[in-house]
C-alpha cells in the first residue's frame, strides 16, 4: 500500500480494510504487513493469544499461519467510517474451513491520518462471557491512559 494514497475518505477506509482481509485470506504475511504502520497494533479479548501482536509483520505472520493452519476465511460484513477522525468500525466473519467453525466480531480501526495506514484494531469476539473473570476488556489495552472509565 503506498503512503501517499490516503485520501481521507470512508470510501478509502473501507477499501482498505477490505484490501486488508483480502490480504489476510491470501495467505502471504508481507501482504498482511503492508497495511500498518511501523507500530500497529491488534488486540484481542482475555486469553487469546500471548497478547497484542505488535507490528505488521507479526500481524501477517499470525494470519498467514491460521491460513495454513485452520484454512481461515474472513469476510468484512458491514462497515462505518468517520474519516475526520481515522476510525471506523466492521462487522466480520471469520471461518476455519478445516475445522467448520464461524466466529462472529467486530473490529474497531484507528487509522493514521498522515499515511492512510491502520494504527490499530480492536477485536471483539461474539462469544459467552468468560467464567471467573472479574474485567472483561481488551488484553493490553491502555484503557486508563486513553481516558476510558475505570470503575
Amino acid at each position: 500500500m503506498s503512503q501517499t494514497s490516503w485520501r481521507g475518505t470512508a470510501e478509502q477506509m473501507e477499501r482498505t480494510i477490505r484490501g486488508y482481509f483480502d490480504a489476510c485470506n491470501s495467505g502471504v504475511a508481507a501482504a498482511v504487513a503492508a497495511y500498518f504502520t511501523d507500530d500497529g497494533t491488534h488486540y484481542f479479548p482475555p486469553g487469546m493469544y500471548s497478547g497484542p501482536f505488535v507490528g505488521g509483520p507479526a500481524i501477517g505472520e499470525r494470519w498467514a499461519w491460521a491460513v495454513r493452519t485452520f484454512g481461515s476465511r474472513w469476510s468484512v460484513d458491514s462497515f462505518i467510517g468517520d474519516p475526520d477522525t481515522g476510525r471506523a468500525v466492521i462487522e466480520w466473519t471469520h471461518r476455519k474451513t478445516k475445522d467448520d467453525v464461524v466466529l462472529r466480531g467486530d473490529e474497531w480501526y484507528v487509522f493514521d491520518l498522515r499515511t492512510g495506514l491502520i494504527r490499530e484494531i480492536r477485536a471483539y469476539y461474539a462469544s459467552p462471557q468468560a467464567a471467573g473473570m472479574a474485567r472483561l476488556e481488551l488484553a493490553g489495552f491502555p484503557y486508563a491512559e486513553r481516558g476510558y472509565p475505570l470503575d
